[in-house]
C-alpha cells in the first residue's frame, strides 16, 4: 500500500488569510496528502515583512490550527531551495498557486526544487491547464507537477494590512482569531 506524500505550503503569511486556508484544505483534499507542513518564512530573500516572524507564526498557527492534518513551522531559510535542500522530504509536494508558476523559473535553483519535491499546483480560475503545461515543459518537469482545482478566494495580504491601516472590517478576509490577533497586537494599523 502506497504512503501519501507530505505536502509543504510556503509563505511569508502577513497576514494569513481565508485563501491561505482554502489552498491548504483543497491541496489535503485533492492531492491526498498524509500532512501538509506549513513553513513561515522568517526572512524572505524576495520581499519585506510588514511584522516580525514570530508574529507571523502566531498568525499563522492561528490560521491554520482548525485544518486537521497541519503542522505550522518557522523556516529559517529565506529560500525554497534552501529549506528543501536541509529537509529532503522523501516524498513530498511543495503546494503553490498558478500564478507563482507563472515565476517559478525565477526562483533560486527551480530545476533542483523539481528534483526534491514535485510541485501541486492550484489552478485558478483563468488558468489553463495548458499554461501549466507548458510551464512544465520550459522547466523540463513533465510529470513533477500535479495540477488540482482551487475555489477562487481574491485575497491578498497586502489588502488586508491596507484595510487594517484605513480601519475597515477584515473578518469575512481572515480566520476570526487571526482578525482578533489583529487587533489585539495592534497590527498593521500604520499605512504601509
Amino acid at each position: 500500500m502506497a504512503v501519501a506524500p507530505t505536502g509543504i505550503l510556503g509563505g511569508v503569511f502577513d497576514p494569513p488569510h481565508l485563501g491561505h486556508v482554502a489552498l491548504a484544505q483543497a491541496a489535503l483534499r485533492e492531492l491526498d496528502l498524509a500532512v501538509l507542513l506549513v513553513l513561515v518564512v522568517a526572512d524572505p530573500g524576495h520581499k519585506r515583512t510588514a511584522t516580525p516572524a514570530e508574529t507571523r507564526l502566531e498568525l499563522a498557527q492561528l490560521a491554520f490550527q482548525e485544518v486537521e492534518r497541519t503542522t505550522v513551522e518557522l523556516d529559517p531559510h529565506a529560500r525554497t531551495v534552501d529549506s528543501l535542500e536541509e529537509r529532503k522530504p522523501p516524498d513530498a509536494v511543495f503546494v503553490l498557486g498558478s500564478d507563482e508558476l507563472a515565476a517559478f523559473s525565477t526562483w533560486k535553483s527551480p530545476r533542483r526544487i523539481l528534483e526534491l519535491v514535485r510541485l501541486g499546483v492550484a489552478l485558478r480560475p483563468g488558468t489553463s491547464p495548458g499554461s501549466v503545461r507548458a510551464a512544465a515543459a520550459e522547466l523540463g518537469a513533465e510529470g513533477r507537477i500535479v495540477e488540482f482545482e482551487l475555489e477562487p478566494h481574491p485575497i491578498s495580504s497586502s489588502d488586508i494590512r491596507d484595510r487594517v491601516a484605513r480601519g475597515l472590517p477584515i473578518d469575512h478576509l481572515v480566520p476570526a482569531k487571526v482578525a482578533e490577533a489583529i487587533r489585539r497586537l495592534g497590527l498593521y494599523s500604520a499605512p504601509e
